[in-house]
């Protein structure tokens, strides 16, 4: 892992959860509210509950184990578990989880993109001992 990907993960680790939610309120304010985010960058999971404006009840999603990687052509996003507790949403993810969407190239962000995929990338498959 190079030194930027380091400190960035670092960044992301010291980064309060707290200033996530206070940040995306703003960002999002009128359309919905945040009240609960986790991202732990080591296990590559995503927690977030949220409030849509007007609605009483909040939705939960979390994603697990998703991945950013290059396949020799293009860089893709992938996500391979995700859950919400709205039955809605979760025929949605289900649309979403296991395949690879491509991450249109934009050529002054290429960098940044190698970046990501270094940070994000996919842990390799357990091998079964066959012994």
């Amino acid at each position: 892992m190079s030194i930027k990907s380091s400190l960035i993960k670092l960044v992301i680790k010291l980064t309060p959860n707290i200033l996530i939610i206070w940040v995306s309120n703003i960002i999002l304010k009128g359309i919905a509210e945040l009240t609960e985010f986790n991202f732990d960058v080591d296990s590559r999971s995503i927690y977030v509950q949220t409030r849509l404006y007007g609605e009483e009840g909040t939705i939960e999603v979390s994603l697990e184990d998703f991945a950013v990687f290059h396949d020799g052509e293009s860089y893709r996003f992938i996500i391979h578990h995700a859950k919400s507790d709205r039955p809605w949403l979760n025929n949605l993810l289900s649309r979403v989880i296991g395949k690879a969407w491509k991450i249109p190239e934009i050529p002054q962000r290429a960098a940044q993109l190698e970046l990501v995929a270094e940070l994000f990338k996919a842990k390799p498959p357990a091998l079964e001992n066959t012994d």
